[in-house]
């Protein structure tokens, strides 16, 4: 038997259990690289002082749409990596490819696969069931395409493991304003889920819907700073079917809400201080209807060093509170009850590295990078014990990932 999560944001939306620690974190970091490292240097490369040579520097999240002309569809690429997380008993690994390409002027095309392979004998899983091995693949495909000054991207993505699927389409526009200084972007985002128990097929569904909005401007030929907002949906089984609470010492089947609405607001300002050296700072405070509420902090510097490297060094701090029914051991009858430690007060620090190299570079034609990325995070819960030893739960982690990346 193994013991699935609820399939609830605290920090970011909708994941598994596994998600938290791994899935979730693997494919967000992986995510992070392939959109920004993959521009660092071509954009370092280009302007050799601007706001866009800053958000190039620091990972090009906010390089689209800055460049004080019309928006520039994405290059096109062909990526392959091998993704690692390992820590608190769960290890998983995989493959994951991206192709992209132009057809015309100004539609781009896009195909992403992703594998998580999954070995999880986490404290939830050792302490209530038996540890468990499964494979989750996801496929993405996407379309971008640029109409006078603005980027209209549509998406739709399917995953699928064992016991839950899950299906979502999107919608982005990006708007260019006062002469390419000022980027407005919409999106929206429809899920479904279809919820599963080993032995039994589908036992329930959940539905999810994200509203996002996001201003960028353009400070001084150096500095950027953004602000963008999202707001999340959620209504159905918001619960794992595998996971039990406490109550009185003894377990009892969890009891979360059916529906939930959360928001978050992000800030973020990055500048180059020097020729070659950029650094970043970024708040995100994030709180919902179930009383949680949660602090991310992060700081950045990268350093182009030579023709050839690029590397970037990061700290994250996260801190949350717990949720209203969380409850590590329950002495009182509630309507809702969990002991899911990702509604716990807990609190996590990350401490990372980037590193791009060119291994060819031919002008005009093409260029072949190699990247990779490693990350430490340590956790510590405040209010869920770990019920082998009695004491606060507590656990690191290590992140890996290893591309290659050709630009054409």
């Amino acid at each position: 038997m193994c013991a699935k999560c609820a399939r609830v944001a605290v920090a970011r939306p909708a994941c598994k259990e596994a998600a938290v620690a791994a899935t979730d974190g693997v494919r967000i970091v992986a995510r992070a690289l392939a959109a920004g490292l993959r521009r660092v240097v071509a954009v370092l490369r280009r302007q050799p002082r601007s706001a866009v040579q800053a958000a190039g520097l620091l990972g090009g999240a906010l390089a689209s749409g800055v460049a004080g002309a019309a928006p520039n569809l994405p290059e096109d690429r062909a990526d392959a990596m091998l993704h690692v997380y390992e820590g608190g008993g769960l290890k998983a690994y995989g493959p994951a490819f991206l192709v992209r390409k132009k057809v015309g002027e100004n539609l781009s095309l896009s195909a992403n696969y992703y594998v998580d392979i999954v070995s999880n004998a986490s404290i939830d899983v050792v302490t209530t069931a038996s540890p468990y091995k499964e494979t989750r693949n996801e496929y993405i495909f996407g379309a971008d395409y640029v109409v006078r000054d603005a980027t209209i991207s549509l998406s739709t993505s399917h995953s699928k493991e064992p016991d839950y699927i899950a299906d979502a389409t999107s919608v982005d526009v990006a708007q260019e304003v006062f002469g390419g200084m000022t980027t407005l972007s919409l999106g929206f985002t429809r899920a479904e889920d279809k919820v599963g128990r080993k032995g039994e097929g589908t036992i329930d569904y959940a539905m999810h819907w994200r509203y996002r909005l996001g201003l960028t401007q353009i400070l001084s030929p150096t500095w950027l700073a953004s602000v963008n907002w999202e707001a999340v949906a959620d209504d159905g089984y918001l619960g794992s079917p595998y996971r039990v609470a406490r109550a009185f010492g003894a377990a009892v089947p969890e009891r979360n809400p059916r529906t939930r609405s959360s928001r978050a607001i992000k800030f973020r300002v990055l500048g180059e201080v020097n020729p070659g050296h950029a650094v970043r700072a970024e708040y995100r405070y994030f709180w919902d209807n179930w009383a949680i509420k949660a602090h991310t902090f992060e700081l950045g510097y990268s350093r182009q060093i030579g023709d050839l490297w690029l590397v970037d060094w990061y700290g994250r701090y996260y801190t949350q509170g717990k949720a209203l029914f969380y409850s590590d051991n329950a002495t009182a009858a509630t309507t809702y009850l969990s002991r899911n430690r990702q509604l716990a007060t807990f609190k996590s620090m990350s401490l990372g590295a980037k590193m791009t190299y060119t291994l060819k570079h031919v002008p005009g034609s093409y260029d072949l990078k190699l990247n990779a990325a490693v990350e430490r995070v340590s956790f510590k819960f405040s209010d869920f014990t770990d019920i082998r030893t009695g004491q606060a739960y507590k656990h690191d982690a290590n992140v890996v990932q290893l591309f290659l990346s050709a630009n054409f």
